[in-house]
């Protein structure tokens, strides 16, 4: 039997342009929202869903979380899939009457591009810090590929910045000059006039279009604010009312894993994703910021990942908090010793110890805590396991704080 086949120089090319040309106009009825940058990514874009549904209109999440969309749930291996996957999960929401998609674009995502032939409504930008050198190499060159998102906007352009960060002047300037701002500056578009950050909620006052605006939210940290601006302002780009978006603000939520606050013997349990120097640092200095009493931190960095930000981790770490207590990540196939010498190379305090087993690490931290103190749990944030090897157990730092809480939290 003949079977019909053709020759090509790249089957990789050849997969993406025939996706594009076979299924770019069934899926250009969906309007994409595509948020990059180093950290703030999943906080916003899961922001962005919640109040788009909140709104009445039918929206779908697609990032480090999952694909979330109706009453579906599902995993990712990917913070955005690969190409042949993205284009399947594409072509299932406008299957299913989903009109919009609010999605995390990654660095790798853009060099792969792996969002080949589709179109972004609206581009979102957080901000740029050191991450993923081992694959990009440079700062210059992690940028460059982020930078790639503008060419995946529309005829409209419609691009939102965080000002206060300077790649954002190179996101506005590959965008013709144009892009939405906000922050902390009076020239920004939204201009963030105020923030009261307290344990459980933050107060914010922002200006736009000389009109002012109060806003309370569930979220706490600096950087929140950030991400619920980035949030409010790509849902007022679609053209929705900025008091009809303030008015669901009170129903919407942080995602798993990020700023996660547990009450534990009347002290603070905070979860987050953190694993970056800066999402480390931002992290540690906006609860220093909030306590009466002790940041104590527990934190490490994952195996055959960018070793380079070790010693800077572990540095931040101890500078900045009033106790550390070094840990297991995901260490994968490196040895556990060899990741926590590297991390040990950066320190230069002695208020910190070595515990290698992360639950160990964590049922000391909990035990640590008197009353008011905040122990800050973090890098691994929603995810309920840990690679150890190439072996993949189930493991949640939420899980192992409720677990000792149960047991120990007095009545």
């Amino acid at each position: 039997m003949d079977i019909p086949y053709e020759i090509v120089p790249s089957t990789e090319e050849y997969l993406k342009t025939h996706l594009k040309d076979e299924y770019q106009d069934k899926i250009n009825k969906l309007e994409i929202i595509g948020i990059t940058g180093t950290n703030g990514k999943t906080t916003t874009a899961f922001l962005t869903y919640q109040l788009l549904n909140l709104l009445n209109v039918d929206c779908a999440y697609l990032g480090t979380i999952g694909l979330k969309y109706h009453d579906k749930n599902m995993e990712m291996n990917n913070t955005t899939p690969d190409i042949l996957t993205f284009y399947k999960i594409l072509l299932e929401l406008v299957d299913n009457n989903c009109n919009t998609l609010v999605m995390e674009v990654s660095s790798h995502a853009l060099s792969f591009e792996r969002i080949y032939g589709i179109k972004l409504k609206v581009a979102a930008f957080t901000n740029l810090t050191e991450d993923h050198l081992d694959y990009h190499k440079t700062m210059e060159n992690y940028l460059m590929e982020k930078l790639k998102i503008i060419n995946y906007l529309d005829d409209n352009k419609v691009l939102i910045v965080n000002g206060d960060d300077p790649a954002s002047e190179k996101f506005i300037e590959k965008n013709n000059n144009s892009g939405i701002t906000i922050g902390f500056n009076k020239k920004f578009t939204y201009y963030i006039s105020d923030a009261k950050i307290y344990p459980d909620h933050t107060d914010i006052n922002f200006t736009y279009d000389n009109k002012n605006y109060f806003v309370s939210t569930n979220l706490t940290s600096k950087f929140n604010v950030y991400n619920y601006m980035t949030s409010l302002a790509i849902v007022h780009s679609l053209n929705v009312d900025i008091n009809s978006i303030i008015n669901k603000t009170n129903e919407i939520k942080a995602p798993k894993g990020r700023c996660e606050v547990h009450k534990v013997n009347n002290a603070y349990v905070v979860i987050d994703y953190a694993h970056t120097p800066d999402a480390v640092e931002k992290v540690i200095s906006a609860y220093n910021e909030l306590k009466t009493k002790r940041v104590i931190t527990i934190v490490g960095c994952g195996g055959d990942r960018d070793p380079i930000k070790r010693p800077i981790m572990g540095d931040i770490a101890t500078k900045l908090s009033d106790y550390v207590i070094l840990t297991s990540d995901n260490p994968r196939t490196e040895d556990p010793k060899k990741i926590m010498d590297d991390i040990v190379k950066g320190v230069t305090t002695t208020n910190y110890e070595i515990e290698l087993d992360r639950h160990k690490a964590i049922i000391k931290g909990l035990k640590l805590l008197n009353p008011d103190d905040i122990l800050l749990i973090l890098g691994k944030g929603h995810e309920d396991y840990q690679i150890i090897g190439r072996e993949k157990i189930h493991f949640d730092d939420a899980e192992e704080v409720e677990n000792w809480k149960l047991q120990h939290e007095k009545n």
